[in-house]
């Protein structure tokens, strides 16, 4: 049995597939509010089967924060993939980002110490990689740097691989993934589910730039990780590095909408003053702070190479990527 937690996510629930696909039996998290429509919904996107798959998941709900609630999803379990995460980058949302990203984290490890779970995965993000190589690249070497400005979540992503470091170093099989922005289809509005529509929103982009993950390569590759029995080890995982402005002009000429304009980091960062003055009584401003500013400011180039060469994988190429998911939200508009 393969237990996966964040399995309504965007990522969780293409894993889910992918361990289906491969005739898996799959225990799968979820709160009691979750949207197993929108999970149902979107397997019509990558499968010609999706009900067929969707009804062979067990869904359960799991209390993170409550340790029997976890151990007894694990019962039966020997491989995790812990997908759950909450993702934001308002300052009013640090305090939950830290107590599902780390707290979940640390509970759902603590479950597993005396367990039969033999194998498990992280998902972590490229936001906690900050020293370049002697390329000028980022990559799984890049350690987190204390000094540097970081959102929650980039700090809360660091203190959960801990974590996992930790329970790895005390004899557990684990492997961390760190995707790009991960774009795939369904969830829209949640996580990197609102890149679209977000994109069709706003008018405007900026100077920066990322790193992008088709969902579907973060899936096979997770699970190939854990079939070929590779721990010990961080992998990224991403396709292409690429400007907002660039990324965000395919989109929006896509929907038939005018090019986004470009806010200046002078701009951004009267914005990061305008929020100390009137951030208390402005909610929208609160979301312009120094590390945000800087995150879609700057341009850091993340190298895949150890991921291809290990696996001798082949990226799906970005525009591949835009297009597929992209038509998907489309449809979805109309109907």
């Amino acid at each position: 049995m393969v237990f996966v937690t964040g399995a309504t996510g965007i990522l969780g629930r293409v894993i889910v597939l992918e361990l289906l696909k491969k005739g898996k039996n799959v225990r799968a998290a979820k709160r009691a509010i979750s949207n197993l429509d929108d999970v149902r919904h979107s397997y019509s996107f990558y499968t010609e089967n999706p009900e067929g798959f969707f009804n062979k998941i067990e869904w359960v709900n799991v209390d993170f924060d409550d340790i029997q609630s976890i151990q007894d999803a694990l019962e039966g379990v020997h491989e995790v993939y812990h997908c759950a995460a909450k993702v934001g980058f308002n300052p009013d949302d640090e305090k939950e980002i830290y107590h599902a990203n780390v707290k979940g984290t640390q509970n759902l490890l603590y479950a597993c110490e005396g367990s039969e779970v033999n194998k498990f995965l992280f998902v972590s993000s490229v936001a906690v990689l900050d020293i370049d190589n002697e390329n000028g690249e980022l990559d799984e070497d890049s350690d987190f740097n204390p000094k540097e400005e970081h959102s929650a979540y980039a700090i809360s992503k660091h203190l959960a691989e801990m974590e996992v470091w930790r329970a790895s170093a005390e004899g557990l099989n684990a492997v961390i993934v760190n995707p790009g922005m991960i774009i795939g289809s369904g969830s829209w509005g949640n996580s990197s589910g609102d890149i679209f529509p977000t994109m069709e929103k706003n008018s405007f982009t900026f100077s920066g730039g990322t790193s992008y993950a088709d969902v579907r390569d973060v899936a096979v590759i997770s699970v190939e990780l854990m079939e070929r029995d590779i721990f010990g080890e961080r992998f990224i995982i991403i396709s292409e590095n690429r400007r907002y402005a660039e990324f965000a002009g395919k989109v929006r000429k896509e929907l038939g909408l005018k090019e986004a304009k470009i806010l200046s980091k002078f701009q951004l960062n009267m914005g990061v003053l305008a929020n100390m003055l009137f951030g208390w009584f402005i909610p929208q401003l609160k979301m312009v702070t120094k590390s945000n500013v800087e995150a879609i400011s700057r341009m850091k180039i993340i190298s895949n190479k150890k991921i291809r060469e290990r696996l001798n994988y082949t990226f799906i190429p970005l525009e591949e990527t835009i297009d597929f998911h992209l038509k998907n939200y489309i449809n979805d508009k109309r109907n």
